[in-house]
This record gives structure tokens, sequence and C-alpha cells, in this order.
């Protein structure tokens, strides 16, 4: 059961590891604004530590498998989570309040942490329904992040009055590029390792059914 476990988690650990070395070439190669670090701290929290997190939970306890109906609810909570999150008026608010930006990031680990934890829950009768759930989270997510990299003009509030003095629409930009390389690396990979999943039939399953004695006719 706990090597099954292991392996229903595999891509969540295989979509953070991705994310996790993209986004450290990204900073150490780009010079990042208060935009892009925020964004920055949103994708850690996210895309990152989440899956981690859920992976070690589902992995390390036994049974608890959930139905497809909770990820469901937890897909549109984790993407109405980020929409609200980055509306220009609550944006604004956490770049200008730390308390603000403290509790966004909060409540935007909470939602990609139940979404993960879900969907590697799922019984695997059940866990295609985890391939709509990353693509259409991927999808949206990235329509956002597209939103911020051909934006005309700022979206949000200056909020930080200290530190240099930064473009802030090409800070803007910059924090869209970030999100949308997280968005098909941490969903998008995940879904592919999943797939693959599903085509191959498990290998523990495959021994354990060689294994077992044929019942004799009469």
């Amino acid at each position: 059961m706990g090597s099954l476990m292991w392996r229903k988690a595999g891509g969540a650990l295989i979509s953070a590891g991705a994310v996790f070395l993209i986004g450290l070439t990204i900073v150490l190669t780009c010079d990042l604004g208060p935009q892009a670090r925020h964004m920055g701290l949103h994708i850690i929290a996210m895309n990152i530590a989440a899956p981690v997190i859920a992976a070690i939970i589902v992995a390390e306890r036994r049974g608890g498998d959930t139905t497809p109906f909770w990820l469901w609810v937890a897909t549109v909570a984790q993407i109405a989570s980020v929409w609200i999150a980055h509306a220009p008026p609550v944006q604004t608010a956490a770049m200008a309040f730390p308390a603000v930006q403290l509790a966004a990031h909060g409540v935007l680990l909470m939602a990609a942490l139940s979404f993960w934890i879900l969907l590697l829950s799922l019984p695997e009768a059940r866990r295609w329904h985890a391939l709509p759930a990353l693509l259409l989270t991927g999808k949206l997510v990235c329509l956002l992040a597209a939103l911020l990299v051909f934006a005309p003009r700022t979206l949000y509030g200056t909020g930080h009055a200290h530190g240099p003095p930064v473009d802030r629409l090409d800070d803007q930009h910059l924090a869209g590029l970030l999100m949308i390389a997280a968005c098909p690396l941490s969903y998008l990979v995940a879904a592919v390792i999943i797939t693959t999943q599903l085509l191959k039939p498990d290998r523990a399953t495959e021994m354990g059914l060689s294994h077992q004695p044929t019942r004799r006719a009469g």
C-alpha cells in the first residue's frame, strides 16, 4: 500500500521539483521587483510547498480515498482563490500591507494543499478525474498570467513605498511570466505523469495477479 501511495504522489513531487528548478533559474538571472517577488511567494506556496506537503501526507497515511465531488469543489475553490487574490483591489492591498499579503499567501497555500491532497487521494477507479481538474486549473491560471503579461498598463497600485525604483509595468509583466512558467510545469507535468501511470498497469498489481492461485475446474 505504501509504495502505491508514493506512486500516486509521484506526479506532485516531480511537478514541484520542475517548478523549483525553473524558479531558481529565473531568480538567479533576473532582477525581481516587488510584484514579481510577491508572485514568487505565491508560486512557492501553491506550486512547490502544497504538492510536496500533500504528497507526504497522502503517501504516509493508509486508506482515506476521496470522491471526485470533493476534488471538484477544491478545484473551483483554488481557481477562485487565485483570481480573487490577484484582483486589483486585493493585490494592491496585499502589496501595501504585510498582514494582508501574509493572509493571501496563507489562503492560497490552504486552497492548493486541499486540491493536491484530494487529487492524490482519488481511488484508482476514479483517478482519471485528476486529469480534467489539473488541465482546467492550469488553463484558467495561465489565462490570468497572460492578462498580466500582455496588459498594456499596470493593473495594481504601487503598494511598496520603499526599495529601489522599478518600472511597474515591466515588474507586472515579469510576475505574469513567472506564473505562466509555473502553470504548465505544475499542472501539465502532473497530468502527463498521471496519464502515463493510468495507461501503464501498476507493476505491483501485475505481480499480485500473476501470483494468484489458479482455480481448478470442478
